[in-house]
Order: C-alpha cells, then sequence, then structure tokens
C-alpha cells in the first residue's frame, strides 16, 4: 500500500485562507472580510411520483442529508458520483433552488444571504446558453449593458469589457460568431470561457459552475480549470460541482467537498483528503487519480478497499467477510466523518458564524433591484432578437423566400378568377387556404422560443431583465419582421394575381386581416412553446391545434351540424374568413 506522499500536490494560493482544519481566529477575521460562504445543516427533499399513471402515489425522496460546511476564497470542488447531489447543492448555496422542502442556513460572511445575492455572484450553467449568432464581445457587451449600473459610462463599460477578454484569453475570437448548428463558431473551451466572461462582467466575489468541464476535452478541460485557478488567486471564491476530473484537474483544488447519495463523505483541503480516507482504511494505489480512487471507493468496486486496521498496520490478518446487517459503506463513510477532526473544527467554524449572524438579524437587506431600467432592457433585449433573427436563415430568409414562391403559386393556380358561380367557389376557397396559410406559418415562432428558454431562464434568474422586458422584446423582434413583412409581402403578390377587388380599401382589409391572423396563431404558438422543451413536440401541438381550428370553422362543414363544444375551435379561422368574405 502506498502513502498520501505517492501523490505530489501544487502548493495552494492563499494558504491561510485554504488550510486544514485548526485555522486560527485571527484566519477567520481575514477570511470572513472576504467572500466566505458557509452553510449550516442543509437538508433538501422533493416529492415524486412513483407508480402506474392511474395508481401514481407521491413519495418524498432525501436528496441532501444535514450537509455542513465553508467554502473560502479559491477554487472549491464538490466531487461526487452521478446521482449524488452535487448540483442539488451547488444551486442551493447560490440560492437558485425552489425554498419548499428545503431547511438549513446560508450565510455569506457570517449574514444571511441578500435578496439579489442570485443578481451579484455568477453562475455559469453546464449547457453553455449564450447566443451563438452574435460575437463573443456582442454577447459580453449585452452582459455589460444589463447586468452593470447606469453610473458606468460606456467607456467604462468598455474597458470592462476588453479586460475580460484579455483575463480569459478570447482576444483572437473577440469579434468572431460564438457558432449555431447553422454557423460555425468558436471552440468548446472558447465558448465555455465566453459563458464565464458574461459572469465575470459584474466582478463577482463568488463564482458559481456547474460542471465546467462537460463536454470538453482532456486538454480543454485543464485550459479551464487553470483559468479559474488563476482567477481564484485574485481572491474569488469559486464553487463549482465535477464528476470525474483527471489528476492534473484535481491537483488544481484548494477544497474539496465529497458527496454520496446525499451524505457528506468529506469536507476539507484537497490535499489531505487521502490522508483522511487512509485512517478509514482506505488506500490509494500508487499513480492512481485520487478522484477516481475516490468514487471507487463509494461505488464499493475499489481494490483498494481495505477495511480492516490491522491488515493497515501491518499485521496481515484476513478481514471477515461482511454479514448482510452491515451497514453500506456510504453510511459508514458519513458516520466516520461526523467523527472526525475535520468535521469538528467545521463546527467550531460554523458556530462562531451563526454567532455572527444573530448579531446580524435585524439588518434590512434591500428588494430585488434591476441595474437598468425597462425601456433600456427592452431596447436591448429586441436589438439582440433582431440580430438573432438575422443570424438564423431557417427561420427568417427562408421564410420571406417561402412566402414569395407560394404566393406565386397560389397566384398561377387561382389566377384571374371569374365572377360565376365557379369563380366564386374558387375564390372561397382561396381565401380559406390564405387563412390557413397564415396559420401554419406562425410555427417558425416556435423554434426560437423553446431554443432560448434556457437561455431566458439563466438570463433572468441572473437579474439582467424583467421578464415584461423580455416578453415585449420578443414580440416586437417577432411579430414586426416575421408576421408583418410576410403578410404584407403575401397580400401583395396574391391579390392582384387572383384578380380580387379592385378597391383600395379592399385590399387593406385583406393585409390587415391576415396581420392578424398571424398575430393570433404566433401568439398562440409562443403560448404553446411555453411549456415545451422540444422543439418537435412543440411544433406537433401547433399542428393539431390548427388542424382542428380548420376543421370546425365551420367552412368546410355547416355550423348547425358542429356540436357547441367545437366553438372554441374556431376562433381563429372563421371570424377572418368571414371578413375576407
Amino acid at each position: 500500500m502506498s502513502s498520501n506522499n505517492d501523490h505530489v500536490f501544487i502548493p495552494m494560493s492563499q494558504r491561510d485562507t485554504n488550510g486544514p482544519p485548526g485555522t486560527t481566529s485571527n484566519d477567520l477575521k481575514m477570511v470572513t472580510e472576504g467572500a466566505l460562504l458557509s452553510f449550516h445543516n442543509i437538508c433538501y427533499r422533493v416529492k415524486v411520483k412513483s407508480g402506474f399513471p392511474l395508481g401514481r402515489k407521491t413519495v418524498e425522496k432525501e436528496i441532501l442529508m444535514n450537509i455542513n460546511g465553508i467554502m473560502r476564497p479559491g477554487l472549491n470542488a464538490i466531487l461526487g458520483p452521478t446521482g449524488g447531489g452535487k448540483s442539488s447543492l451547488l444551486d442551493i448555496l447560490a440560492a437558485r433552488k425552489d425554498p419548499r422542502g428545503l431547511s438549513g442556513d446560508v450565510l455569506i460572511n457570517g449574514a444571511p444571504q441578500p435578496a439579489d445575492f442570485k443578481c451579484n455572484s455568477g453562475y455559469v450553467v453546464q449547457d453553455d446558453v449564450v447566443m451563438g449568432t452574435l460575437t463573443v464581445r456582442e454577447n459580453l457587451q449585452f452582459s455589460a449593458a444589463l447586468r452593470l449600473p447606469t453610473t458606468m459610462t460606456q467607456h467604462e463599460k468598455n474597458e470592462r469589457i476588453n479586460t475580460v477578454i484579455q483575463e480569459l484569453g478570447l482576444a483572437k475570437v473577440a469579434d468572431s460568431k460564438v457558432g449555431t448548428q447553422f454557423i460555425r463558431g468558436v471552440s468548446g473551451g472558447e465558448r465555455k470561457r465566453t459563458s464565464i466572461g458574461m459572469e465575470l462582467i459584474i466582478d463577482p466575489s463568488i463564482l458559481f459552475l456547474d460542471e465546467p468541464t462537460t463536454g470538453l476535452d482532456s486538454s480543454t478541460a485543464n485550459a479551464v480549470l487553470l483559468l479559474l485557478k488563476r482567477m481564484s488567486k485574485q481572491g474569488r471564491t469559486i464553487i463549482f460541482s465535477i464528476h470525474q476530473p483527471r489528476y492534473s484537474i484535481f491537483k488544481l483544488f484548494d477544497s474539496l467537498t465529497l458527496l454520496a447519495s446525499g451524505r457528506l463523505m468529506f469536507h476539507g483541503p484537497a490535499q489531505e483528503a487521502l490522508g483522511y480516507f487512509a485512517s478509514t482504511g482506505h488506500h490509494c494505489e500508487p499513480y492512481n487519480n485520487p478522484a477516481d480512487f475516490f468514487l471507487d471507493v463509494i461505488n464499493g468496486d475499489s481494490s483498494a478497499v481495505v477495511l480492516n486496521k490491522e491488515y493497515e498496520d501491518g499485521e496481515g490478518k484476513e478481514t471477515e467477510k461482511p454479514s448482510k446487517r452491515d451497514k453500506p459503506l456510504i453510511e459508514k463513510l458519513a458516520e466516520f466523518y461526523v467523527i472526525s477532526a475535520f468535521f469538528r473544527e467545521t463546527k467550531v467554524e460554523l458556530n462562531q458564524l451563526s454567532e455572527v449572524q444573530k448579531k446580524n438579524k435585524n439588518v434590512a437587506f434591500k428588494e430585488i433591484t434591476y441595474a437598468t431600467s425597462f425601456c433600456h432592457q427592452l431596447r436591448w433585449i429586441s436589438r439582440r432578437s433582431f440580430k438573432n433573427l438575422l443570424g438564423n436563415p431557417q427561420a427568417s430568409i427562408a421564410q420571406i423566400i417561402v412566402t414569395i414562391f407560394l404566393g406565386l403559386v397560389i397566384g398561377a393556380i387561382f389566377y384571374d378568377l371569374k365572377s360565376d358561380a365557379m369563380g366564386i367557389q374558387n375564390r372561397a376557397g382561396v381565401l380559406f387556404f390564405l387563412t390557413n396559410n397564415q396559420c401554419f406559418s406562425s410555427v417558425s415562432s416556435v423554434e426560437l422560443f423553446v431554443v432560448e428558454k434556457k437561455l431566458f431562464m439563466h438570463e433572468y434568474i441572473s437579474g439582467y431583465y424583467r421578464v415584461s422586458s423580455y416578453f415585449f422584446g420578443k414580440l416586437l423582434s417577432d411579430l414586426l419582421p416575421m408576421r408583418m413583412l410576410p403578410s404584407i409581402i403575401f397580400t401583395c403578390i396574391t391579390y392582384f394575381l387572383i384578380g380580387l377587388k379592385a378597391e383600395v380599401g379592399a385590399f387593406f382589409i385583406m393585409m390587415l386581416t391576415l396581420m392578424m391572423v398571424a398575430y393570433s396563431a404566433s401568439s398562440m404558438a409562443l403560448a404553446i412553446a411555453a411549456g415545451q422543451s422540444v422543439v418537435s413536440v412543440a411544433t406537433l401541438l401547433m399542428t393539431i391545434s390548427f388542424v382542428f381550428m380548420m376543421i370546425f370553422s365551420g367552412v368546410l362543414l355547416c355550423s348547425e351540424e358542429l356540436i357547441h363544444t367545437s366553438h372554441p375551435q374556431k376562433e381563429i379561422i372563421k371570424p377572418e374568413y368571414q371578413l375576407l368574405i
């Protein structure tokens, strides 16, 4: 068996703020002047449904159980197997979890988290949520325009943006598009750094990251962690979850929090974790990655597990086979940690911070306030949405081309209709088709909304803008160019080719009617898309809804033959069709 010396760790930055248990009161005072985050007796339960659809029962599932710890300035890693509670703990510390089922306290420098903590701290989600049709600089400009105070001049904001670009090593790609599935953009590592830059714009003292190495190759992942390490040396408290880092990444950690099945296995300096596990009877083999070793021990499939202390001391006595009544290994490790010196020292510091909280319990925190006004947010959201439309040819330019093509085809088929009995029947048919065409063309608004949903949720929670600003910004950017312009083009082509009434008033009535149909259908599409996360599902639901409206509109079947319950289904198509007639 190897000793802890088989693994060499790089020196920690600010060793006094990330040292072993036993930090002196002077050290604690120095830390509390910075960004020190502590969490006390965190428990989190959720209600889940189980069983068959007709007989489902709601059961309570415990996600986290009595989690305690302190995150100091430096690189604080939360490690554990899948489903261990890493992301849940991270979201709770970042104040981004539903408080229902949550108990315990999270303190910042001994005081409760302020209401605007989500706005003042940085949070980088696992899936990079940046606008791919914009350049790296434009994404950072958007963050700066909405999150920095209006008291800062534009020159100061530009300097902040340039500083972040230089700090993250993005100077060469600053004016390159981030990239989408249709546009080739920057690399995965540069995209991740752009996401980090969006949060660094506000210069947060605490930065949260949810599995920042996911989807990156080993070299790029190592570069991202080296960047975070350099940032932590500037005094930032960086807290992140990670699944299975390689050794070159693991040795960068200052603090390690090890979770399994919602229980705390270890919390303390990362370089002392191997020694702690050795004291529990679990030794890491030479040249083995400590992170892999910890996960193997928790999962019970490590060849290095030695449960008998006598064997560890060299007596060589074989261990007895565990009986069925023995506790699971995770419970044993959790109980061992509770009686360890690491936990005792952590509890002493937590009690000190709790005393500070009692003194600050009457401190009033301001309510959440946005850095910018409604009009300022509306202007920037509309501007970005317009750019995004232009950068998505499949949803903007393609729709204009399809509109022109369909207009010419319909005009050719129904060219110069006569006023006899057959012509009147053909006119009724083409007007019904024009109305339905506007409905089905509005389905394109679903895609951009569903794709942007994750982006909206992240930006709204982070305090970029109000919901109303985003809503009206989307309306302006979608209704004006994507509903009004195609309706105008469609009317101009079909009206004269079909040979409808040669009157100015009739022409504009038809144009306005088709616009109203497009607006109504687009609003319905957005409403359905708001509850869906998959584009294909939202599109399918929209298509089904429009088909029912078409059937029950009273045009294909006499109204007297329809049942009363079908009447709401014809509210979009029938009134507009009657207006055109």
